[in-house]
């Protein structure tokens, strides 16, 4: 049975490495909205006049870029998966979360037949660990995130996902290494 799984979790929770681990331990294809879209996006948001690096503060971006990053890749992922491939998908989510609804309208909109399993891996850190990920990695579009580090921990550190149709499983990504086997388990027996 192919399985989509949604690694969600805040910026600098550590859901690439978790992501990487787990698509290398299943044999899973691993899609990373970063890889997929960042070329794209910052020419879309450029072409805008807008910050090409600006997400959290770029009303372009919100209002016209997001989506079409988020259904790029979840195309991807179908793709992977009408071929019997299960699919890591490495992307915060964040705007989706909300939306219990999801997985149940993406299978329905996409065609994901009765044999795709979606599960849910909520990596979980705390708000200090994940402001020192932030500024180590040093990137660009998580400025906005450090500068306004209240605000965007007051929403990002408050984040419930309780999407339909889905397994939920967590995994404690605070210490170095994720793990990988004690999610595989869990998952599993879900």
């Amino acid at each position: 049975m192919p399985t989509v799984m949604f690694l969600v979790g805040p910026a600098g929770s550590g859901k690439s490495t978790a992501s990487k681990l787990v698509a290398q331990r299943l044999g899973a294809a691993y899609i990373d909205k970063d890889t997929v879209a960042t070329g794209f996006t910052e020419a879309l948001l450029t072409l805008a006049g807008t910050d090409p690096h600006g997400r959290d503060d770029n009303a372009y971006y919100q209002d016209h870029v997001m989506d079409l990053e988020y259904d790029t890749i979840i195309k991807v992922a179908t793709d992977n998966l009408a071929l019997g491939m299960s699919v890591v998908l490495d992307a915060p989510f964040g705007r989706y979360l909300g939306r219990d609804s999801f997985v149940t309208e993406t299978a329905a909109r996409l065609g994901w037949g009765p044999d795709v399993r979606a599960v849910v891996v909520h990596i979980e850190v705390d708000g200090e660990t994940i402001r020192r990920r932030l500024i180590e990695r040093g990137v660009d579009r998580d400025a906005w995130k450090l500068d306004h580090w209240d605000e965007f921990w007051a929403k990002a550190g408050n984040v419930r996902c309780e999407w339909t149709d889905a397994h939920h499983v967590r995994l404690d990504n605070t210490g170095a290494r994720p793990d990988v086997e004690g999610l595989i388990q869990l998952m599993d027996a879900s």
